[in-house]
């Protein structure tokens, strides 16, 4: 059943994606070489709880991290380990922050130091086909008009949009109604109304759009090993523009 919050409702969530914002900024100012995986974790720990809010992953369906850390062509779910941050990497960091019950979701990608062109590009073009999905958050439009965008936009630059891990409905549980794909769908589906949140986060591999699992049973990798970049922000629709929850 999809959930359709309040105004008081998502003031709650917009406190939540304001310290996963806060959290996601503060991440990127400790990004270095050097830096391993599970300090940022614990970075990321001590900050979430800092802001009165406290980490939404942690325990959620036994993940053992505060927040998800992947490596290149890690797509999603990285367990925080002892790895190090080299030069050329490109992180994903995917962050929850729970406020007094309520979720924000958010990630985004970060290259640690110098990458070559073509990775930024993945990592621009992936930015941007979020923001891009989220303008069509609007009364009026349907939730696959999303997807289609998101699409779209990551097709006229050559990428693959994965295609089995999609966005989702947000609230008091980290995933709700609706699934979001992030590739175009055969009807337009359900119309969106007000009050409607949802994360969308495309992922976007320089490869196929192919996956697998390693034997963590977490962490997703494209399958042919190319590069990936994730970004993901909480949004709600409203009588105008989209508001997007996660964003300072």
């Amino acid at each position: 059943m999809i959930s359709y919050k309040s105004d008081s409702e998502i003031q709650m969530m917009r406190q939540a994606g304001r310290v996963v914002a806060l959290t996601l900024e503060e991440l990127g100012k400790q990004i270095r070489p050097g830096i391993t995986a599970l300090e940022l974790d614990k970075i990321a720990e001590e900050f979430i709880r800092s802001k009165d809010c406290t980490p939404t992953f942690k325990g959620q369906y036994g993940f053992p991290g505060n927040i998800c850390i992947s490596f290149n062509e890690e797509i999603v779910h990285g367990i925080p380990g002892r790895r190090v941050l080299k030069e050329g990497d490109i992180i994903k960091l995917d962050v929850g922050a729970t406020y007094k019950g309520w979720i924000g979701d958010g990630a985004a990608t970060f290259a640690v130091g110098e990458i070559p062109a073509k990775v930024q590009q993945l990592i621009d073009v992936t930015r941007a086909a979020t923001l891009t999905g989220i303008d069509q958050m609007r009364l009026g439009n349907h939730l696959y008009d999303v997807s289609e965008a998101i699409h779209n936009y990551v097709e006229k630059f050559g990428f693959a949009i994965v295609t089995k891990y999609v966005g989702h409905g947000v609230g008091r549980l980290l995933h709700e109604d609706p699934q979001l794909p992030n590739f175009r769908q055969k009807t337009r589906g359900l119309p969106l109304r007000k009050g409607m949140c949802l994360a969308v986060e495309p992922m976007v591999n320089m490869g196929t759009a192919e996956t697998r699992v390693k034997p963590d049973r977490w962490t997703v990798v494209t399958a042919d090993g190319a590069l990936s970049a994730h970004f993901e922000h909480t949004a709600t629709i409203t009588d105008g523009t989209p508001e997007i929850l996660t964003q300072l």
